[in-house]
């Protein structure tokens, strides 16, 4: 089924007037650089043009159940920075060097951390150099870790926001580490991958993986499962190393060059691989959308779906955004389609969440956009900052965390009546 979002007659829900940002440049390079394959120029302006938000029919008006600034959020650099929740706290970072911890239930600050003064010699006339926060954080062992473009992984105590240890590694690390059996493993965009000690920073092993000269961004988050690391490399594959020791088990590749420049040829792995049960399903920036048997890598099955942006697998769906910001919904046992929704063309959507019986994008321009599951029909939508959202939205019990640029941190929930229904 195909949804194609269009204007309704009856009960509408009025659109603020859209802004004009600098981030539409970025999203109008992008989709037009790198995955354009239109043959002549009014092509390639047709593709290329921003959708307008249309008016909805708006089946509930999501709540805001407390909001906070963190501090300057990631502004308009690249960045994967995003809220997580744990031990009761919501924790976030600013890319200048701000680590936060909220109380969960109603947003109190619990306590901040500075990184870009982790020594405390900073004098009141020193100007503050940016910390270049860029990847996670992630909980795990009572400590929050984070990652920078410095090269530098930092363990700070979840409760108190005190620095426990911090490692280097070569690279930028612009991906949330993962954490598990007390190991971390960190992955840097020069394809270094270690795995440290979570207690102390000890490093346990080190791959060093092969990265083409030319990539998006490189390689995707690490993640643990069934005592392996799985991650998305620069040259369209997925690799899978044993976490005690780093040694490498199987490779599979799912991305597929086909243009005719390096730049067309992109086809790196950036979203992490997402784990359901004894499968694994992953997407490369330029080729293909695939599962994969957990055990050996064997591909159970391919379809042509190109994203660098996170998916998500709820029940028997799996939830994607592609490089032009259309929303699929695709069957997890077979790859079929179910439904795409086309109203968000190149509004820089994120990677979709699932929240209760709905998938929530956000979009360049700060708005997050409920869709239906079944349908793909937009049903509500709220905006958070007109700085834009640049990472997939966090859902934990129940409630929805969205930082903007700017560093907007906004907890959201839809009314009870609805979720009765």
């Amino acid at each position: 089924m195909v949804f194609y979002n269009k204007a309704l007659t009856s009960k509408r829900s009025s659109i603020a007037p859209l802004k004009k940002q600098q981030k539409l440049l970025a999203v109008l390079l992008l989709s037009g650089l790198l995955f354009s394959c239109s043959s002549t120029d009014e092509e390639e302006d047709t593709a290329n043009l921003v959708a307008e938000l249309t008016d909805i029919v708006e089946k509930f008006e999501p709540e805001v159940i407390w909001e906070q600034s963190v501090g300057d959020g990631s502004e308009d650099y690249f960045s994967r920075l995003k809220p997580i929740v744990a031990y009761d706290k919501v924790y976030s970072a600013s890319r200048a060097g701000d680590v936060f911890a909220f109380d969960e239930k109603t947003g109190d600050r619990v306590w901040q951390a500075d990184l870009s003064d982790i020594e405390g010699e900073r004098s009141f006339w020193d100007s503050r150099l940016s910390a270049l926060l860029s990847g996670g954080p992630t909980a795990g062992l009572n400590k929050i870790f984070i990652g920078s473009e410095n090269g530098k992984l930092y363990a700070l105590d979840s409760q108190t926001g005190e620095l426990v240890w911090q490692a280097s590694i070569k690279g930028e690390v612009i991906n949330a580490p993962a954490v598990d059996s007390g190991v971390v493993v960190v992955n840097s965009a020069s394809g270094i991958m270690k795995g440290l000690n979570a207690s102390d920073g000890e490093e346990l092993w080190k791959v060093d993986q092969d990265v083409p000269a030319l990539t998006l961004r490189g390689i995707s988050a690490p993640v643990i499962a069934s005592g392996g690391v799985l991650v998305g490399t620069g040259k369209g594959g997925v690799n899978v190393y044993l976490l005690e020791k780093g040694q490498q088990g199987w490779e599979t590749e799912i991305g597929e060059p086909t243009g005719s420049t390096e730049l067309e040829r992109v086809i790196d792995v950036d979203s992490a691989p997402v784990v359901f049960g004894d499968k694994l399903y992953a997407v490369s920036s330029r080729g293909n959308l695939a599962a994969i048997e957990l055990n050996s890598g064997r591909v159970l099955w391919k379809r042509q779906y190109s994203s660098y942006r996170q998916i998500s697998v709820y029940r028997n769906t799996i939830f994607l955004t592609n490089n032009r910001g259309h929303v699929y919904a695709i069957d997890r046992v077979n790859g079929i389609e179910r439904w795409s929704n086309l109203a968000l063309t190149n509004r820089g959507v994120t990677g979709p969440a699932v929240i209760d019986d709905y998938v929530v994008v956000g979009d360049f321009e700060g708005y997050l956009h409920w869709l239906d599951q079944e349908t793909g029909e937009i049903v509500a939508r709220h905006e958070v900052d007109s700085s834009g959202i640049h990472t997939t939205p966090t859902i934990a019990n129940n409630v929805l965390y969205s930082q903007s640029r700017d560093g907007d941190l906004q907890a959201i929930k839809i009314p009870e009546i609805i979720k009765a229904e």
